[in-house]
């Protein structure tokens, strides 16, 4: 039994205690909430410029999400539980033998066989113990966190999770205080929980991974329209990351102008500050010149802003990215997906690499303001260049355009259907021209 399971069954026993002790007290069933969503998901991406055709998945996932309220007094404790749960309808090919006229290669939305094919099935459960007093909360257990420095992804059937804790406090007026450390992570196509990594280091096999990332951060509420943000994450012995930010809103005479400004600066921590470390495997993706003593270390600033103006139903954005560094935009990912907190977090790619400056455009539109609402409609571009590569101007762009519909009445209301398609093309080292298209079909049932 790993530390943080054994830290999960103590809590959550603990918290067993006081719960029976407490019995019916006010609040913790009373406020209790319980949904089970379904979820049925389409994958199809074609791999463009190389032999293997690429993935074609489909499934049904569902997940059963309890919030529990909290116990009466001055300290309050409660229990939540997420529990997931998917089936394979259609998934084929071989994961082991990539070869030529291989049409499809599994992987994306299931776990895999010891033979390469995908698990007909899987499952899992997390727990989180939690406890409030006045206005600060803290958790243990199960985390889905969306921060600027972690977020956890829900791309696919099923959503990525963390083990760790985590305090939110909301003492002071127009503030909101985070603190936290995660452990472990259960990827969205997984029913295991692994060590943290990135990009360079995460090979399951020979890559290099830590139990340790510690974050914290503030969202200060200026006034209504305003707010900004501070935050900081350190993965022990790869990186540490500081990200401010600022978001504002402008009512304007006619419609409203809202600006995101971003700022990471990153840079090495432990073993991957060394050149010793970084031999033993604590690496970073990135680019360094030929003999370069720095060679894999963390080291990467990057800026954006994005601006997005809004009247009767739409909305037209326009952002600029620049990073510069020897290293790639640093982040966890243990090779299973990720959500960056950029604005250049697309489908496919996330246009992160070293070097890279972006140009992107946006525009949506809500169908409500012509009578049909609940249809909604998303495109957007992202242009990469001067990607670095040994002096090469290697450059990417992406196209994504989604459609979202979900019904306003009836016996099935709330029902949605989401379609993404995406097109990706690039000439930068190792890079695959990808078409991909995702169909879900989303549901959920509010059982308490």
């Amino acid at each position: 039994m790993n530390k943080s399971t054994l830290t999960l069954a103590v809590t959550a026993a603990m918290l067993g205690q006081t719960l029976s002790q407490q019995a019916g007290a006010a609040g913790f069933f009373e406020d209790s909430k319980a949904t089970l969503s379904a979820r049925n998901f389409y994958f199809n991406q074609d791999i463009r410029n190389e032999d293997r055709g690429g993935s074609e998945e489909w499934g049904q996932g569902f997940l059963l999400d309890y919030q529990s309220g909290f116990t009466g007094g001055p300290v309050g404790f409660g229990v939540d539980l997420l529990s997931g749960y998917g089936v394979r309808l259609d998934s084929g090919g071989d994961a082991d033998k990539p070869a030529a006229g291989v049409d499809r290669v599994p992987g994306q939305l299931f776990p895999l066989k010891g033979n390469g094919k995908a698990q007909e099935d899987f499952a899992w459960m997390g727990v989180t113990g939690k406890m409030r007093i006045s206005k600060t909360v803290a958790q243990v257990g199960t985390l889905r966190p969306r921060l600027p420095v972690v977020i956890a992804n829900d791309g696919r059937l099923l959503p990525q999770t963390y083990q760790g804790g985590q305090i939110t406090s909301n003492e002071l007026k127009d503030f909101t205080f985070t603190i936290g450390k995660l452990e472990h992570s259960k990827e969205r196509n997984s029913s295991n929980t692994d060590s943290l990594s990135i990009e360079g280091s995460n090979n399951p096999t020979t890559g290099q991974f830590s139990n340790k990332f510690y974050y914290s951060g503030v969202d200060y509420r200026v006034n209504k329209d305003l707010t900004l943000q501070y935050y900081y994450g350190n993965l022990r012995d790869f990186y540490t990351q500081h990200f401010f930010g600022l978001l504002h809103n402008w009512q304007l005479p006619v419609g409203s102008l809202k600006s995101d400004l971003r700022y990471f600066e990153s840079n090495s921590d432990g073993k991957n500050g060394s050149a010793s470390g970084r031999a033993e495997g604590y690496r970073a993706n990135g680019y360094w010149s030929s003999g370069s003593s720095n060679r894999y270390e963390v080291n990467n600033h990057l800026w954006s802003a994005m601006f997005t103006y809004s009247l009767a139903g739409h909305s037209l954005g326009a952002g600029y990215q620049q990073i510069t560094g020897n290293s790639d935009f640093p982040h966890l990912n243990q090779g299973g997906g990720r959500v960056l907190y950029l604005i250049t977090d697309a489908q496919v790619h996330k246009f992160h690499n070293s070097g890279e400056s972006t140009w992107v455009a946006k525009y949506a539109y809500d169908f409500a303001q012509i009578g049909v609402p609940g249809l909604k409609a998303g495109l957007n571009y992202f242009s990469g260049d001067s990607i670095s590569d040994a002096g090469k101007d290697n450059k990417e762009w992406e196209r994504d355009f989604r459609l979202d519909y979900a019904l306003q009445k009836g016996a099935l209301k709330g029902l949605s259907f989401t379609w993404m398609s995406a097109a990706w093309r690039g000439n930068d080292v190792g890079q695959r021209d990808i078409d991909e298209n995702r169909l879900s079909v989303n549901y959920s049932i509010p059982l308490l």
